[in-house]
C-alpha cells in the first residue's frame, strides 16, 4: 500500500468531530503540542512520562477522527527514519551540555564508544520526534489543504506566503500527475531502475532526463498560469478573499481541553 497526495487529501474529506473543527484551532493545538515537546528539558526523568501521555491523547484524537489506521501507520513509518537516524547517532556523540559520561560496556570497531547519557538523550529526541510527527499527521489528515491555508491567513500569515501556498497546493497535484505520466511512459518502454541487464550510468541518465523533463514542464505550466492570472486582472497588490468565520463551542472546548491537559500533565508528573 502506497500513500499518495490523493490519499492524504481524501482522508481530510472524511466527516468526524475532529474534521469539523475550525482549522485555526487545529493549527494552534498542533503548534502548542510541538512547542511543548521541543521545550522540554534535554534530559529529565519525567520527560518520557509526559510525552507518553501526550502521545496517548493524540492517538485518541486520531481514533476519534476515524482515520484509516494503516494510512496513519504508513505515514508515520515514512517519516520515522528522519528522526530515528539522528537519535541512533547520539549514543556515540558526547554532547557538550552533559557534564559526565558513563561508558556502555561493549566493544565496538573503529574505536567507537557508547554512553548511557547519549542513549538517554537519543531516546529523548526520538520520543519528541514521535509526538511532533503524530501531531502533524493529525493536522494534515483532518484539515483540507485549502482550509489549512485559509486558517493560517486568518491567524495572521502574510498574504505573500498565503498566495504562494495557495498556488503550490493548487498545482501540486498537476505536477504529481505529470510525474505519474512520465513513470507510466517509462514502464511502457520496460524501463526499471532495478534492471541489472543495463549499466547504472544509463539508468542514471534516464532518471536525469525525467527530472529535466519534469522541470521544463513545470516551467511551462508556471508561465501559462502567470499569463492567465494577468489576463484575469492579477497584480502584486492583489488581495485574496477570505470569508469571516466565528469559532464554535466545540472549537473552544477542544482548545481549552488540550491546553488544560498539557498543563495538568506538566504539573502532576
Amino acid at each position: 500500500m502506497k500513500i499518495t497526495l490523493t490519499d492524504i487529501e481524501r482522508e481530510s474529506y472524511k466527516d468526524s468531530t475532529i474534521h469539523r473543527l475550525d482549522g485555526r484551532i487545529k493549527i494552534l493545538v498542533v503548534f502548542t503540542v510541538i512547542l511543548y515537546a521541543v521545550a522540554l528539558p534535554r534530559i529529565h526523568e519525567l520527560n518520557f512520562t509526559r510525552l507518553a501521555f501526550i502521545e496517548l491523547y493524540l492517538i485518541a484524537i486520531l481514533m476519534l477522527a476515524k482515520l484509516n489506521p494503516m494510512y496513519v501507520l504508513l505515514r508515520f513509518i515514512a517519516a520515522l527514519p528522519f528522526g530515528a537516524g539522528i537519535a541512533v547517532l547520539q549514543p556515540f556523540i558526547r554532547q557538550p551540555f552533559i557534564e559526565s559520561f558513563t561508558q556502555y560496556p561493549v566493544s565496538l570497531p573503529f574505536g567507537l564508544t557508547m554512553t548511557y547519557e547519549g542513549m538517554e538523550f537519543g531516546a529523548m529526541l526520538l520520543a519528541k520526534f514521535i509526538v511532533c510527527i503524530t501531531s502533524i499527521i493529525l493536522l494534515s489528515s483532518t484539515t483540507q489543504m485549502k482550509d489549512m491555508v485559509e486558517s493560517a491567513r486568518r491567524l495572521g500569515l502574510p498574504e505573500e506566503f498565503t498566495l504562494l501556498l495557495t498556488m503550490m497546493i493548487r498545482y501540486l497535484f498537476i505536477f504529481w500527475a505529470m510525474l505519474k505520466r512520465i513513470n507510466t511512459a517509462q514502464k511502457a518502454r520496460l524501463f526499471s531502475i532495478w534492471n541489472k541487464n543495463v549499466s547504472r550510468r544509463w539508468i542514471l541518465e534516464q532518471i536525469a532526463h525525467s527530472i529535466s523533463s519534469l522541470f521544463l514542464r513545470s516551467y511551462e505550466q508556471g508561465e501559462r498560469t502567470y499569463i492567465s492570472m494577468l489576463c484575469r486582472g492579477y497584480s502584486n497588490t492583489q488581495q485574496l478573499y477570505r470569508s469571516k468565520k466565528k469559532l464554535g463551542r466545540m472549537d473552544i472546548i477542544f482548545f481549552v481541553v488540550t491546553i488544560g491537559l498539557i498543563f495538568s500533565i506538566h504539573m502532576l508528573t
